[in-house]
């Protein structure tokens, strides 16, 4: 699919986030394939998923744009989405419409700039679309600045930087409007269809939902709190 298809498909419309790491209840590739299924019989627009495992059974059961990443962890940097060429490489080959990397300010694996990681995976895939996972304003700027094709607002609150920030923040969707030329998707702590409605009103590209679709262990934890709260001698 050409890149003017890709953000037309996705112009507007739900991304769904099927994920779950390997110590949540539903991990299982099978299990975020019929996760995506529903996802697309609902009217999701394109789907976010984690590894190459889930992409391959996502891309084998739904034809929707898929934005892929690779969840990892090393030692010597806090950056975990999409950290280095190896995960960028699994995510290209695996056929991922576009791949999310992080694109705060902090350093990847191997004292390595986000701006080197970057350009070696622009090098290599000079047609990849790829999404800048930013927490502030001004990283999505610099995104923008170094190539990105599409920012998003996925890290905001979950870095130093911006802990404790409220999501999903309007106020930064609106900012983002006004000085961003590429789109930027609206993504973290959507939790009512109200919200996402806000966040294509404030100027979205489109919206990321996950852990209110995909995530029955937090939905059942909001209904269990609320229910706790009103009945306090449960």
């Amino acid at each position: 699919m050409k890149r003017e298809k890709i953000l037309e498909a996705l112009k507007g419309r739900l991304i769904v986030s099927c994920q779950a790491l390997d110590h949540e209840p539903l991990h299982s590739s099978f299990i975020m394939g019929r996760m995506a299924k529903a996802a697309f019989e609902g009217g999701a627009g394109g789907i976010r998923a984690n590894t190459a495992d889930d992409v391959n059974e996502i891309k084998s059961v739904v034809d929707l744009p898929v934005i892929g990443l690779c969840k990892k962890d090393y030692i010597d940097s806090d950056v975990y989405i999409t950290p280095t060429m190896v995960e960028i490489d699994q995510m290209v080959a695996c056929g991922c419409e576009i791949v999310a990397m992080d694109a705060t300010d902090r350093m990847h694996p191997n004292n390595m700039s986000l701006d080197e990681v970057f350009a070696k995976a622009r090098k290599a895939y000079p047609t990849q679309l790829f999404m800048a996972d930013c927490s502030t304003l001004e990283e999505c700027l610099h995104a923008q600045e170094i190539g990105f094709d599409i920012v998003g607002t996925t890290m905001r609150s979950y870095t130093p930087a911006t802990k404790g920030v409220k999501i999903p923040d309007f106020d930064l969707f609106v900012q983002l409007k006004k000085k961003l030329k590429v789109p930027f998707i609206a993504e973290g702590g959507i939790w009512e269809p109200s919200e996402a409605k806000k966040a294509i009103e404030c100027g979205a590209f489109a919206v990321v939902v996950g852990s209110a679709i995909t995530r029955p262990q937090l939905i059942t934890k909001r209904y269990a709190e609320a229910l706790a709260s009103a009945c306090p001698c449960q």
